[in-house]
């Protein structure tokens, strides 16, 4: 599948994927290793789907893949809930520091495989743990 209706970020992150594998392989991690912490960063997080999950798959067309991240948002926010109520912790803040986290890691490798390898399936966590 071509991808070069694409912008030049995802043009990249595409590449690294493409020649390097999935994040949980030690190629990845490996060539990883190599980079500057800051593209480090950008090819293990998504910035606009950290502040703007759900809305961003949406927009990027992977809507099974954000249900599925709706329902892991729930589950982990009723979890800490339980914690919460057990403990007395305020752990709000931890709550949502989490589920951003989940989706901001998600993103860039889900779209890689929605996109480049027209994988459409419901799990958003594929190749990546």
């Amino acid at each position: 599948m071509t991808t070069q209706q694409h912008s030049e970020k995802w043009q990249k992150r595409f590449d690294f994927f493409e020649k390097n594998g999935a994040p949980k392989t030690p190629e990845f991690k490996a060539a990883l290793r190599r980079l500057p912490w800051y593209k480090r960063f950008l090819y293990n997080m998504n910035v606009i789907s950290f502040f703007f999950g759900p809305i961003y798959f949406l927009i990027l067309g992977m809507w099974k893949r954000c249900l599925t991240l709706i329902v892991c948002s729930v589950a982990i926010g009723f979890i800490l809930g339980i914690v919460e109520l057990i403990t007395g912790l305020n752990l709000d803040s931890l709550c949502g520091l989490i589920v951003s986290v989940m989706w901001g890691i998600t993103t860039n490798y889900a779209y890689y495989l929605h996109k480049v390898k027209g994988y459409n399936s419901w799990n958003p966590f594929t190749g990546i743990f």
